[in-house]
């Protein structure tokens, strides 16, 4: 009870940093914001459950066919409207940012806690600022540098100290940092070659590459249908994969790709203030260990990212 109390007041704190953060966007921004928060803070747990029955790889392959098979329908009207010179563009966001995180977070939850996850996913406006400055002409200042600095330290910190503080721990964290930086080129590359395309072209068509492949493992490289027809746990955890699909993928990344464009890259990414209390709540719910000390390597996270995204312009 006392760590549910301390992690409320976390909460509360973190609700006021991004609300304080920017004015500018509309109501229909924030609220898009907020769908995306408790969906997206939701996913870790849901790829936890999934894990229950079903393989790292089988979990991330799912996650992206499901999404593609629910998406498919758009895709013939959408794909006519993609000359081929931008093809490369849809291609290199369906692997980096749509391809590889689901593999990279369900990989990594074998071994650090869901919401651990959650955390260290809320580097992604670091990157998204630090890539924007080293590959897309992004200008800062130092106290946007300074944030980075303060961000990488608290999740240095929290690798360090979680789930035993052990090495391979830090490991398997270092993927889902990883994911955080697929997520941050990901959103410079739509903000600079795709925005003059609706968010549903392109969510349709950035999955056509990756779902085709992910169908081809499930039927002919995986266990799923083992799975399906002699575990008990089978259908449950296929279950839960495809809420993660259906709504923490196919639908969010239409409004993710919406929003973006409506907005900027980094205000779309500040998502990850309040994306680890959802994870953190799903997760102390679920018992899993949460220390006071956590707070701390927690804070200094966001507040990295506050810095980080202070007044950055070209975003």
């Amino acid at each position: 009870m006392h760590n549910f109390a301390a992690a409320t007041g976390f909460c509360y704190y973190s609700t006021r940093i991004i609300m304080q953060h920017n004015n500018k966007p509309h109501g229909v921004h924030w609220l898009a914001l907020a769908i995306l928060v408790l969906v997206w803070g939701s996913s870790f747990i849901l790829i936890k459950r999934g894990l229950v029955a079903f393989s790292s790889m089988e979990v991330g392959a799912m996650r992206i066919a499901i999404s593609f098979i629910v998406l498919s329908p758009l895709l013939i009207w959408h794909l006519k409207k993609v000359p081929r010179r931008a093809l490369i563009y849809f291609i290199m966001a369906g692997i980096i940012g749509n391809g590889l995180p689901p593999f990279l977070f369900a990989v990594a939850q074998t071994v650090i806690d869901s919401y651990m996850a959650g955390v260290l996913n809320s580097l992604t406006p670091l990157f998204t600022l630090l890539i924007g400055v080293l590959f897309f002409g992004i200008h800062t200042r130092w106290i946007n540098v300074l944030g980075v600095a303060i961000g990488l330290s608290g999740a240095i910190g929290l690798l360090s100290v979680a789930n035993g503080g052990q090495l391979n721990n830090a490991w398997y964290g270092l993927l889902a940092v990883t994911a955080a930086v697929c997520y941050a080129i990901n959103m410079n590359l739509i903000k600079r070659y795709l925005s003059g395309f609706s968010a549903l072209t392109i969510t349709s068509v950035v999955f056509m590459f990756i779902g085709i492949p992910s169908l081809i493992y499930l039927f002919a490289g995986s266990n799923m249908i083992s799975i399906l027809a002699n575990d008990p746990r089978g259908w449950e955890s296929f279950g839960y994969i495809a809420i993660l699909a259906v709504v923490g993928t196919a639908v969010a990344m239409i409004i993710h790709n919406w929003l973006i464009k409506q907005t900027s890259a980094l205000f779309t990414s500040t998502v990850t203030y309040l994306m680890p209390i959802v994870s953190i709540m799903w997760g102390i719910a679920d018992g899993e260990a949460f220390l006071i000390l956590y707070l701390l390597w927690i804070g200094l996270i966001l507040a990295g990212v506050y810095l980080a995204n202070r007044k950055a312009r070209g975003l």
